[in-house]
């Protein structure tokens, strides 16, 4: 086998497939996290999966510049984090706010109450939409994908106290921005 060989953290030695499938695996595992967090960002599920296939292509080429690779999950999520905001800043989303929010909205058989709906939908991610972006983030991690202020701490790469604190401080200001 003519495996290059570099050295792994703890000063174990690996072949570059063990390396390849050691990145797969990370990937997998942290796949439908990096679409989430593009999509918070996006609204949009096929602009938001191709922006997480452009964080795993890179991710996958700068493997070797992670330091702990037990971060690898919380430095997924900020690479993705920041390359959706590139994305919808150079504006290369395809689709519209509309559909996304037709597309979230639940649909109740009923004309009217899918109307307030989509309605309260539009509301609710126009006033996370004008949040900054360092309590946007910890907020859809938190609120919306449903974890812990320590694994938010863990996958922003933040203190867990500074968590709180901006988690306080976006809903806070979604309560004043949605009454």
């Amino acid at each position: 086998m003519n495996a290059i060989v570099r050295p792994w953290p703890a000063g174990r030695v690996v072949s570059a497939a063990d390396r390849a499938r050691d990145l797969d695996d990370r990937l997998a595992e942290s796949s439908a996290l990096a679409v989430r967090v593009a999509f918070s960002v996006l609204r949009n599920r096929a602009d938001a999966e191709d922006v997480a296939q452009e964080a795993f292509v890179r991710a996958s080429r700068r493997l070797g510049a992670l330091r702990d690779r037990d971060r690898f999950r919380a430095w997924l999520v900020r690479l993705t984090w920041r390359m959706a905001i590139d994305w919808q800043r150079s504006g290369r989303r395809r689709g519209t706010r509309e559909d996304a929010v037709a597309r979230l909205a639940p649909q109740h058989g009923d004309a009217e109450v899918d109307v307030a709906a989509r309605e309260r939908a539009t509301r609710l991610w126009q006033a996370i939409d004008a949040l900054p972006e360092r309590l946007r983030l910890v907020l859809v991690l938190a609120a919306i994908d449903g974890h812990t202020t320590r694994e938010v701490a863990a996958l922003a790469g933040l203190p867990e106290g500074t968590v709180k604190s901006r988690l306080f401080e976006a809903r806070r200001r979604l309560q004043e921005q949605l009454r």
